[in-house]
């Protein structure tokens, strides 16, 4: 038997012998959906019965890696080891890999992942009055719309950005490339940048293929992204400490806590190596974004 017939006959089980209410039926299926994806994602052709605790350790330092807060790590330890007990009540185990994972202390929140309604009051923050207000809503939108790090930013091209498809053309680490879907929001406020703000700008020579410049129409530095958010933070009174990566991490906690696959997510952050000629026949266009407009807040 394959995880989908397992994951069914579970489903059967919290319905017709736990009596529970269907949200709570498919609040438990998801949670082991994620398992099962990541233990396709490490091509690991093992069934739910031969998982062991070393898999799920490796499961649960992957979803902290991108980022997913304390408390839904621990949702997802409960949804696994209410599935591990119904595989030994109907004994079709004999030893729970589950009894020795602890779940994360929960009184201790992540400090680089930001809710939405964080993301929004810094976005609210900025300054449209002016020039630099408008470039850097456009940043802070790419960051959230898209997951960059920030080297990606800085170094993000106009020739790159693809509007009439929504996708951005990233060279990743190692010069790997990959397609990223982006958000109309996101299309938006860099167009209202380029017409309004970097229309003006006396560029440098060699920077003007470059999106985002400074006021002497060179290409950003990192340090000056970090300066940007660390501002920002401090006017809109957010106590927490943050970087250009949180907004990376609050992108993909927020897609796989809406439901988003964790395949589709791994790629658009540039965790796997994507060439250029695997970028049309390994990733689906289509299903990336539509990911995007299904499970992103900003969609």
């Amino acid at each position: 038997m394959n995880w989908d017939q397992y994951i069914k006959q579970f489903k059967n089980y919290l319905r017709l012998e736990r009596s529970l209410s269907d949200n709570s039926v498919e609040a438990y299926i998801h949670d082991v959906v994620k398992l099962k994806q990541f233990m396709e994602l490490s091509n690991a052709s093992i069934s739910p019965l031969q998982v062991e605790s070393v898999h799920l350790k490796d499961f649960l330092e992957y979803i902290n890696d991108l980022g997913m807060t304390a408390h839904s790590q621990a949702r997802i330890i409960s949804g696994l080891k209410a599935f591990y007990k119904y595989l030994i009540y109907d004994e079709l185990i004999d030893k729970d890999p589950t009894q020795l994972i602890e779940g994360p202390k929960l009184g201790r929140k992540l400090p680089d992942t930001l809710s939405y309604e964080e993301i929004v009051k810094l976005l609210e923050g900025i300054d449209h009055s002016k020039p630099e207000g408008q470039r850097n809503r456009a940043i802070l939108e790419v960051l959230y719309s898209s997951g960059l790090r920030v080297s990606e930013l800085v170094n993000l091209r106009l020739s790159n950005v693809y509007e009439d498809i929504g996708f951005l053309r990233i060279i990743g680490k190692g010069d790997k490339e990959r397609l990223v879907p982006i958000g109309k929001d996101a299309l938006r406020y860099i167009k209202i940048y380029k017409e309004e703000v970097r229309v003006h700008l006396n560029v440098a020579e060699g920077h003007s293929d470059f999106v985002f410049l400074n006021r002497r129409g060179k290409q950003l530095t990192r340090v000056m992204i970090f300066t940007i958010i660390k501002e920002l933070a401090k006017k809109v009174g957010l106590n927490k400490t943050i970087s250009p990566h949180t907004f990376r991490h609050s992108f993909a906690t927020h897609l796989i806590e809406g439901g988003a696959d964790l395949r589709a997510v791994q790629e658009m952050l540039g965790h796997e190596s994507i060439t250029t000629t695997e970028i049309y026949t390994h990733l689906d266009r289509d299903y990336l974004r539509q990911v995007i407009q299904e499970f992103h807040p900003r969609s």
